[in-house]
Order: structure tokens, then sequence, then C-alpha cells
């Protein structure tokens, strides 16, 4: 990767790439990026962990809260995941639908890396039958529910900070194989437009990530779904958040073996790279696009509106030690105060239809 990134270094202007150059680099070349690697990612053997790997449960409340929309308003029961990881989501999703909806399902996976596909294979194929495709623009326009989960975190970011009342854009370079930061003068128009869409100012010595292809994968999102939902489960934060001081430094960082590494440029195609989303201008860019917003949601509210408690009510065990007590364990650490719910949102979204009961039988 060092080697890589040194040529396109070498050969970019003053030898110098955007944080959104290398992240991409870092990320997703097709053969050194760390998620198009052959490397578990996810877990306790990998770099981080979901949701999903938690418990099933995350999945089959959605399959039977998607159901219910299904019948309730008459959308074609089509899913698509953006970004299926090892494909633990799916399983439950379709599982649940197997076992207690039963209704004819269409379930596309859009997953550009070889080794989650070749997980995702092992896992779902020889049970049900999913599609599965690279890229959004691979699909032809559908209705039903559009669903990602950590999807938006993991784009490519440009990096700003404001220096004695000038704004900069951070840069990298590389000198004897180490990279390291630079700066060079805001211009970028893209980036300019972002600041003044937002209305975000930042402070003196204020760092902060800009998310442009955000606009393009809600574009491509709202050009695939003819009619349906929007579900964006991310971690991230409003304006109000972000001018909070204690925001200073920005948000983007690196997780390697479950730590979590505040300088990006170590270990580069080795380590996974995160950011928290722009709440805001993903519900503005929405709305652009015909994507109506809903409601924003702390994950563990959605997870209550959708009828997590009947899990609970419905399986219960009194030994502590079988898998039924397990599983009632994972649903309520999705729910508990502190837990890992609380640090996720997920955000609805709308399109060619307006119901305000999405959460009503």
């Amino acid at each position: 990767m060092i080697d890589y990134l040194k040529s396109v270094i070498a050969n970019s202007p003053n030898r110098l790439i955007s944080y959104a150059e290398y992240i991409d680099a870092a990320l997703y070349h097709p053969d050194l990026g760390y998620y198009m690697k052959n490397k578990q990612k996810i877990g306790s053997q990998g770099d981080f962990i979901t949701t999903s790997n938690i418990s099933d449960v995350y999945g089959r409340i959605i399959a039977k809260w998607f159901a219910r929309i299904c019948e309730k308003i008459g959308l074609e029961p089509a899913f698509c995941e953006i970004g299926a990881g090892n494909g633990r989501f799916a399983h439950a999703f379709l599982q649940e639908w197997e076992e207690s909806i039963k209704t004819p399902l269409t379930y596309i996976i859009v997953e550009s890396s070889p080794y989650h596909l070749k997980l995702q294979n092992e896992l779902l194929k020889s049970h049900y039958s999913i599609v599965q495709v690279s890229t959004l623009n691979d699909l032809e326009p559908f209705e039903g529910m559009v669903f990602s989960n950590e999807l938006f975190d993991a784009l490519p970011v440009h990096v700003i900070e404001k220096e004695n009342g000038q704004l900069f854009e951070k840069m990298v370079g590389i000198k004897n194989n180490s990279l390291y930061e630079d700066k060079v003068s805001l211009t970028n128009p893209s980036i300019l437009s972002f600041l003044e869409e937002t209305g975000l100012e930042l402070k003196e010595k204020q760092r902060l990530e800009v998310p442009l292809l955000m606009k393009e994968m809600v574009r491509d999102i709202s050009r695939v779904l003819t009619k349906g939902i929007v579900v964006t489960a991310d971690y991230g934060y409003t304006k109000e958040d972000w001018n909070h001081p204690s925001r200073i430094k920005g948000s983007l960082r690196g997780y390697y073996q479950h730590q979590m590494i505040h300088d990006v440029l170590e270990h580069p195609g080795e380590m996974d790279i995160t950011t928290h989303i722009h709440f805001d201008w993903l519900i503005q860019k929405g709305e652009q696009e015909g994507l109506n917003f809903y409601s924003k949601l702390r994950q563990d509210e959605f997870l209550l509106k959708a009828g997590i408690l009947k899990e609970l009510e419905n399986h219960y065990d009194p030994n502590p030690f079988s898998e039924v007590s397990k599983r009632n364990r994972a649903i309520r650490s999705l729910i508990m105060p502190a837990g890992i719910s609380t640090f996720f949102h997920l955000l609805i979204q709308q399109k060619g239809i307006k119901d305000d009961h999405l959460f009503e039988a």
C-alpha cells in the first residue's frame, strides 16, 4: 500500500493528495484496500463490532417491521441492503421472513468487497434466494426498502481546519515511506458549497470532515428507489452537535484490532477508517432528491417502537445458560442505557408515499 500511495502522491499536484483520496485508496483499492482484502474485519477476530453481530434480533425485528409496512401500504416486498458485510443481518432477516412471514420476497445485496461476497455466499446461497450486485448502478429501479448499516460513516471525506482565521484543507504527503499531514488554502468549490449549505462556521483550530460523496450516494439511492422507505443506521451529529466544543478535533479515526487509532495515516490498508456523519446534510440532500424525512430515532428507541420487547415476552427460559436466555441477554443489551444502541441513530425517509404511522400495525 505504501508503494502505491507513494506513486499516487508523486503524480499529484504539489505531491499531496486529499484525505478523501487517501481514504478511498486505504479502504477501497481493488487489491490493497482494507474492505477489499481477504481478511476478517468484523467480530472478535477483526477490528470492530456491529449490531448484527451481537444478536440476530436486529435483522429479525426489521424483517417483521418491513413486512407490516408492505401489508399496510401495499408496498412491493423488495429489500435492498447496501454493504452487507459478513451477511449476518441478511441471514437473520431472511430466516425471520421464511419462518413467520412466508410471502415472496426479493432480497438485494449491494456489495463491492470480494471477501464479503464470499462470506455472504457461504452463509446465504445454499438456503436463500438473493440478488447480488456491485453497485446501485447495476440495479433496475424498484419499489421497497433500501437499508444500510454503517455505510455513510465509511465514505471517504475531505478534512478542513481553521487556522488564524483562514480555512485550509488538510492534505496527505509522503517522505521516507512515512505519511504526513500538510495543508493548502481551501479553494475546493464543493467544500465551500457544503459549508454554505450547512451553515457550519468553524471555530479557531476546529477540524471538520466534509462528506462530499454523501450527496452522490443519496442521489443513487433515490434514482434506484421509485417508491418506498430508506433506512440509514449510523452514528453521527447534527449541526448543533458539531458546534459543541468537544467536537473541535472532528471525528476522523481508525479501528485496528478493536483499538481506536486517532491518526488514520497509520496502518494504511490494514485498518478501518470512519467518521461521524452529518445527519442534517443527509436529510437536506434527501429532501432535494425526493426522499422525504420521516424520523430520526436512536437505535434503542427504534427497536422499542418496532416491537423488540415482544421478543422478550415470547421467548423466556428460566435456565440462564440456555440459548434462549443468552439471546434475551443480547436483546437487553440492545436497549440498555449506555449500550451500543445509544450510539446509533436510524434515519427514516420516504419516497412516493406519505405515511405518518409507519410503526403502527
